[in-house]
This record gives C-alpha cells, sequence and structure tokens, in this order.
C-alpha cells in the first residue's frame, strides 16, 4: 500500500531499513533520493551500511579455490543500480568493485606486503618501492583530483595535508599521502597487531567512501558532470568523462600489482571497458608525442599543419577482444588521421599495449609487429610510455 508524503523523520527512520536492504522498492527509491540532498543523512547512511558490512563478514578469499573467481565475478555482475551508472563511469565502478573485493580479506602481512610501482620517465624505466597500503593511498590521493573537480573533500586534508591550494599533480599528492603516512609510522609500531591491521584497513575505508561517493555523483549528475574539466598539474586537464576512464586504467594496473605482490591471478577488464580505456590512451597519443619533440626526444614533424588538415599517419591496429583500429596523426595533435594518408602500421595485442602505457613494459620490448617507417612506430610507441606516470 501506497505510503503517505516522506517527511525528513520518516525518511531517517528508514535508514536502518535502507541499509539491510529491508526496504519496500517506494521506500528505497524515497530515501535514495533523500541521501542525495541531505549530507548528515548521507553520512548516517555510511556509517550503517558499514555496520552492516561488519555483521556480515565475507568468507576469506583463501578458503575455498574457486572463492575468489565468484568473488570477483559478482563484482562485476552485480545487480544494476536503481540510479544506473554512466556509461564513461561504468569502467571505472567495475575496476573499483574488483580490486575492493581482492582486498576483502587482506592481513596484515599482505598489506605490508612490498610492491613495485613501474612507469616511464623520459626514456628509462623508474620505479618506486611501496607496500599494498601504500598503492592504495596512491589511488586515494591522484583520485582526488576528479572528486575536488566534483566539489568532494580532498582526502589529503583528513590527516591534516598541506595548507594552500589544493595540489593537482598526481606525483605532488602521492608524496603528501605518503608522507602523512610516513609520520604515522612510529605510532603504529606500538600498537598490537590487531590494532595494526585495522589501522592499515582505514586507507581502504578512505578510498571505498571516495569510491562510492566518486560513483555517485557521476550517476546523479551524469548530464552535468561529464564535461567538467579536471586538471591533471600543469598542461594537463582531461573532461570528466576521461578522468574516470583515466582512473579506471590506474585502478586496474595498481590492482595488478598488488595481486603479482600477494600471488593473486588477476583478470583484464572486461572487453567493452578495455576498449574505452584503450581509446583514451590512443587518443592522447597524439599531445604526448608532441610534448617528446619539444623535449628534444623525437624527431621534429615532416610539416606543421593546420587543424583538421590531414597529414601522414599511422595506423595502430589493436588485436584481440576490446581492440580495433586507430589512425594517429604524425604532423600534428590537431592534424586528421585516415587510412588515406597512412605511412606506418602497427599490431599489438590489447593486454600488450597496455602494458607499455603502464610503464611496465619497455617500448623496444614490446611484442609488436609493424611495417611502414619505422621511426615512426619508435616514436608513437615511445609516446604510448611516456602516458605512464607514477
Amino acid at each position: 500500500m501506497s505510503m503517505g508524503p516522506y517527511d525528513h523523520a520518516l525518511l531517517q527512520s528508514l535508514l536502518g531499513a535502507w541499509a539491510l536492504a529491508a526496504c519496500s522498492p517506494e521506500e528505497t527509491a524515497a530515501v535514495e533520493a533523500h541521501l542525495t540532498d541531505c549530507g548528515t543523512c548521507a553520512e548516517e547512511a555510511l556509517r550503517l551500511r558499514d555496520a552492516v558490512t561488519m555483521l556480515h563478514p565475507q568468507e576469506g578469499l583463501d578458503l575455498a579455490p574457486t572463492l575468489r573467481a565468484r568473488v570477483l565475478d559478482f563484482a562485476r555482475l552485480r545487480r544494476r543500480p536503481q540510479v544506473p551508472v554512466p556509461g564513461w563511469a561504468a569502467a571505472y565502478d567495475a575496476e573499483t568493485a574488483r580490486l575492493d573485493a581482492l582486498l576483502e580479506d587482506m592481513g596484515e602481512s599482505e598489506w605490508a606486503a612490498p610492491v613495485t610501482l613501474t612507469w616511464y620517465d623520459g626514456d628509462a624505466t623508474a620505479t618506486r618501492e611501496t607496500s599494498v597500503a601504500g598503492v592504495i593511498g596512491h589511488l586515494v590521493a591522484v583520485d582526488g583530483l576528479p572528486a575536488l573537480a566534483l566539489g568532494l573533500p580532498d582526502p589529503l586534508r583528513l590527516g591534516g595535508g598541506p595548507p594552500g591550494a589544493p595540489l593537482t599533480s598526481p606525483v605532488e599528492r602521492t608524496e603528501a599521502i605518503w608522507k602523512q603516512a610516513g609520520s604515522e609510522h612510529r605510532v603504529q609500531q606500538a600498537l598490537t597487531p590487531e590494532m595494526r591491521r585495522r589501522h592499515a584497513g582505514t586507507v581502504r575505508g578512505v578510498w571505498r567512501d571516495q569510491n562510492y561517493q566518486l560513483i555517485r555523483r557521476a550517476s546523479y549528475g551524469a548530464a552535468t558532470v561529464a564535461d567538467l574539466n579536471v586538471p591533471y598539474g600543469p598542461g594537463l586537464a582531461l573532461p570528466m568523462r576521461d578522468a574516470y576512464a583515466d582512473r579506471a586504467f590506474e585502478t586496474w594496473v595498481h590492482a595488478s600489482d598488488i595481486a603479482d605482490a600477494v600471488a593473486y591471478p588477476y583478470d583484464d577488464p572486461e572487453p567493452r571497458h578495455l576498449h574505452r580505456l584503450i581509446d583514451l590512451a590512443v587518443r592522447l597519443l597524439p599531445g604526448a608525442l608532441a610534448d617528446r619533440r619539444r623535449a628534444g626526444r623525437a624527431d621534429p614533424p615532416a610539416e606543421l599543419l593546420p587543424a583538421g588538415e590531414e597529414g601522414r599517419s599511422l595506423h595502430l591496429e589493436i588485436e584481440g577482444e576490446g581492440g580495433g583500429d586507430w589512425f594517429i596523426p604524425l604532423d600534428s595533435p590537431a592534424a586528421a588521421a585516415s587510412r588515406k594518408g597512412e605511412v606506418a602500421h602497427v599490431a599489438l595485442e590489447a593486454a600488450e599495449f597496455c602494458r607499455i602505457a603502464a610503464g611496465h613494459r619497455a617500448p623496444e620490448e614490446a611484442a609488436a609487429g609493424s611495417d611502414g617507417d619505422r621511426r615512426a612506430v619508435r616514436e608513437v610507441l615511445y609516446a604510448a610510455a611516456s602516458l605512464s606516470r607514477l
């Protein structure tokens, strides 16, 4: 039977039932609509949701050989929410869910497991040693960039954070959050093992809550926020729709880093999401190639072309599920590119291209088939590697 108008007091009284998924469809819709407008109830809903999670802990990933696969499959195929996630945010939603499933049963030793972060700096591989907890802190820091653009709190402020304007460089933000974590190290050493495990898990809680808010804002404001600019430090900004793809790509890459560190297998994204991540990387290649030329790391273009004029192009063929064909302008980032101007062709498996773009495979070691202008092939592969960063 339909209930009367929902006022604040009634909706607040329904939060417990909502957290337990015990509301009717009508009540659920009313509560979730209210949460978009009432910050007090939204905070209470998050607390109740976390309490329900503690009351119903999931089984450990090690209890059954097939459990990990079932958990990750559920993360991919979970019930569609009442407010649909927009297509441009779906990959981020899926990849954060998969990583969260992997983190669910991390013990103290696994949170402290060493992880080597790898990227390409100039013309050489760079590395940085951290831990599983450090990787999640890095994701918190850089996921904070789209969060800030959406008006969400800066996670760097939770621990006091650096004063002044919010940092917009992913590297500076990562260093800042790691510095905060380092200042707490001596305190952690005085804690019991169980307290240290809980303390390490708090970074996961911050990460999860920020993910929840990012997906929520994307879902409720899809039409108005998709084209907002997200700064990534000096000289680079991405529209929100691309920033979510960037964060999905990095979440997947670092989830794989964590899985390697704790000896769990980890699958690639599903094809439709993988295609979106590859497409973003390909669209960034002309600008990356121009940056390398300005830095003297690549030959100058054959000629500078006006925006939209067709010039030389490289045909990039990405094979396998999630792949496709792209044509990359070689003489100017804004030039048009098509098969008509093709001077080189390179074919790569989707996973191999992503490893290059993530800085996990040196361009000269890539398993690629190519023909045509060898220099153009080399420069585009190195430009792909330059997309990676700490």
